[in-house]
């Protein structure tokens, strides 16, 4: 196998916002020869699907100003520092959603935007669901929905369910809900928040 490596020689940041940095590298080739890479550092992120003991799905609708338009999505947030990505998803959870799950399980590891970003994102499925108080931050605007599984695979058929961990989170509780593939172990979790 090639070793495809590109080899930072040196890094500038270009851009630091309140939540994105921008960095700058020239790198060598694997070829010997230069480049420039410009990329977005990210904090890192989790995302987690609520399963009711009805098999419905607590997601999202929430307007992404990037692309000006409303999403479906499963509930997510970046990781703040000091945190672990199952901290993260326990208290997006309860912010996003007002619930609180006692059992949680790891489901993969994305990597959303390998073109232009440094993003992780840890997915999680969480169920034993319990309603608390929702904590949205201030300018969060969003709206909950139960659906089935049925749904999301119908959206997603139609072109209207485009958010990527969504999706791949729609074609992982396909494989799992089917008994294709096996669930992942849950444990039990004192909740944040």
């Amino acid at each position: 196998m090639k070793d495809l490596s590109e080899t930072p020689i040196d890094s500038a940041l270009v851009y630091e916002g309140s939540f994105l940095r921008v960095q700058r590298d020239h790198v060598r080739l694997p070829d010997g020869s230069t480049s420039t890479r410009e990329f977005i550092l990210h904090p890192g992120a989790a995302a987690m699907v609520p399963i009711f003991p009805d098999q419905r799905i607590l997601i999202e609708r929430q307007f992404r100003y990037p692309l000006r338009r409303t999403f479906i999505e499963i509930p997510a947030g970046k990781i703040d520092p000091g945190e672990t990505s199952l901290q993260t998803a326990q208290r997006e959870l309860v912010e996003e959603t007002g619930y609180r799950a006692a059992e949680w399980a790891f489901l993969t590891q994305l990597n959303p935007a390998i073109g232009f970003a440094d993003e992780v994102m840890d997915v999680y499925l969480c169920r034993d669901l319990t309603q608390t108080e929702q904590k949205l931050d201030d300018e969060e605007f969003l709206e909950l929905e139960l659906v089935t599984l049925g749904w999301l695979i119908d959206e997603l058929r139609a072109g209207r369910l485009t958010d990527v961990k969504t999706q791949i989170t729609v074609f992982w509780l396909d494989k799992l809900f089917s008994g294709q593939w096996p669930w992942p172990a849950f444990q039990r979790v004192g909740a944040a928040g």
